[in-house]
């Protein structure tokens, strides 16, 4: 691996990490022994013994900082790919650092928005009242006298962050190379998949439209509040929002005492989710308490929209598919819904596959579906398609924290509500809207459209595939499960071909003999022999037979 003189250093980090945690054969086996002079002395099997291997992964991560935290935060999210009890221990993982010098948050302000604080702000407190690994929040007042919130990203972070994504992205390319299982899943994509969803964290003018476009969901609802972006104090590294006052949904003691009716806020949250995942296909994927608040009015608010899943209409279709069958507790349904979400393996066993469904399904056999969880249920399916390397959308994995997370906040204001009773009308709806005229029109548009387009293209394919031929340059490749069978079939029409070539050149001769014999007025020893009459007995009897194994073949 060509390691890159300037990250040396971080790169020794990641490998003593490493082996502090019991990961050195990890080291080992990457080669990073040779490239960094690392002595092998250093390698120690104590947290081996002590530690199970979930605890060790997070402890790895929270050793190297910020980027790798995060990366294990939205790692969290991938019950797809991560056994259950690594989720555990990634979903433990803090992300609360020291928070830097007000001079440097005045400093971003200044050079990003182009005006003295003063300038901009009546009051802007000094002493943040949240700090984490990206950023961290002060309080202020505008000047035309708006209370806000401003989150300031920590200097540096962009640049640190990159470094070490582009170190993750080389680490899971060389993995790939060294273990079958690393390619199996797909490493690098995972990490150019991350990668990508921190570096879109990372910029605050997406998350300050990703709260728009939450906020036009909700305009005509009263009972859902979010606040507004002040975009004249917004970058991407300075985000200016409306500050909200209210208790947040994990101190239900303190909802209780204000008198708060704690049944309606669970049914207002939860129908605010299953609006923004089934019919606007786009919802906040991190409803923690920490990010719901309830206002003086009842109104529930969201905050902190850096993380938001999509949905595309198939996505939508499939999933109701999915939760369809699983309440049915139809396999083959399942197994349909699963292979149109997910991307399967070149050597999947299908047979394999519908017997781990059969079992989960079987575990929810007694149980009514209005008691189980869409979330843990989801989560088992997710983990089902883990354990056959089937690869989902990651956006659905979202989807399964998302609902996760609901499940886990309404058990504590609420726990007799039944999320599923209130789905169902969403459920419907859905289905309602996937057959509806407009829904099968644009489809049937969109499909002509296609088979027009491609029937255009087909001139240009024939030409260019002409063009290969002619330099014999095209190159087939068949992998069948059948294969051995279809060789079987191969042999036995090749038979055929020359049965009937031989049978050809017979007649032929006889032909040639009829012919020869009317011409020819010498004698021969053959013409004693009634040869004419004992050829066209063999010939016959050569196409009965051919005729009879065509017949029994049933392909005439």
């Amino acid at each position: 691996m060509a390691v890159k003189i300037r990250h040396t250093g971080r790169y020794r980090e990641i490998a003593m990490a490493l082996m502090r945690h019991g990961f050195g054969y990890m080291v080992e086996e990457l080669g990073l022994f040779q490239v960094l002079s690392l002595p092998r002395r250093w390698v120690t099997h104590e947290a081996i013994e002590t530690k199970t291997l979930g605890e060790r992964i997070r402890l790895v991560l929270e050793d190297l900082g910020p980027t790798f935290v995060k990366l294990g935060q939205l790692a969290s999210t991938r019950s797809d790919l991560l056994p259950d009890s690594i989720i555990q221990e990634l979903i433990k993982l803090q992300d609360q650092v020291p928070p830097f010098s007000s001079e440097a948050a005045r400093s971003i302000l200044e050079e990003d928005l182009d005006a003295t604080v003063e300038e901009m702000f009546a009051r802007f407190d000094e002493t943040p009242v949240a700090a984490a690994s990206i950023g961290q929040v002060h309080l202020g007042r505008l000047q035309s006298g708006e209370e806000v919130a401003v989150k300031i990203q920590r200097p540096g972070a962009l640049q640190t962050i990159t470094r070490d994504l582009g170190i993750l992205r080389d680490l899971t390319q060389l993995a790939e190379k060294r273990w079958v299982w690393a390619k199996r899943y797909q490493m690098s994509r995972l990490a150019d998949e991350f990668s990508k969803s921190l570096l879109a964290e990372m910029d605050y003018s997406r998350e300050g439209r990703n709260t728009e476009k939450i906020a036009l969901q909700f305009q005509h609802d009263a009972h859902i509040f979010i606040p507004q972006i002040y975009w004249q104090y917004t970058s991407s590294r300075v985000l200016t929002m409306e500050y909200v006052e209210g208790v947040t949904l994990g101190q239900r003691a303190e909802l209780a005492k204000a008198g708060f009716n704690l049944k309606l806020i669970a049914e207002r949250f939860v129908n605010a989710m299953l609006h923004q995942i089934f019919i606007e296909g786009f919802f906040h994927a991190d409803p923690h308490p920490g990010n719901l608040l309830v206002q003086k009015d009842g109104s529930l608010a969201f905050l902190d929209f850096g993380m938001v899943g999509r949905l595309s209409e198939d996505i939508k279709d499939h999933l109701s598919e999915l939760i369809i069958a699983l309440m049915r507790k139809n396999t083959d349904s399942m197994i349909r819904a699963i292979l149109h979400l997910g991307l399967l393996p070149e050597d999947h066993d299908m047979a394999a596959l519908r017997r781990d469904l059969d079992i989960l399904q079987a575990e929810y056999y007694d149980i009514p579906f209005a008691d189980i969880g869409i979330g843990r249920a989801l989560t088992d399916l997710f983990g089902v398609a883990q354990r056959h390397a089937i690869v989902m959308p990651p956006d659905l994995s979202l989807l399964g924290k998302a609902l996760l997370t609901m499940e886990g906040v309404i058990q504590k204001l609420d726990p007799a509500l039944s999320i599923v009773d209130m789905a169902e009308p969403f459920g419907r709806k859905l289905i309602k809207e996937r057959f509806s005229p407009r829904r099968l029109r644009t489809k049937l548009l969109g499909g002509a459209a296609g088979l027009v387009e491609a029937l255009m293209d087909l001139p240009g394919q024939a030409k260019h595939l002409s063009a290969l031929l002619s330099r014999g340059k095209l190159k087939v490749e068949i992998s069948l499960p059948e294969l051995e069978s279809l060789m079987r079939k191969l042999d036995q029409i090749s038979n055929r071909l020359s049965f009937s070539i031989v049978l050809l050149a017979f007649s032929i001769i006889m032909v040639g003999l009829i012919i020869g014999s009317s011409l020819n007025s010498q004698s021969s020893i053959l013409w004693h022999f009634p040869v004419i009459g004992i050829g066209f007995g063999v010939a016959f009897l050569m196409v009965l037979w051919l005729l009879y194994a065509i017949f029994k073949s049933g392909k005439f």
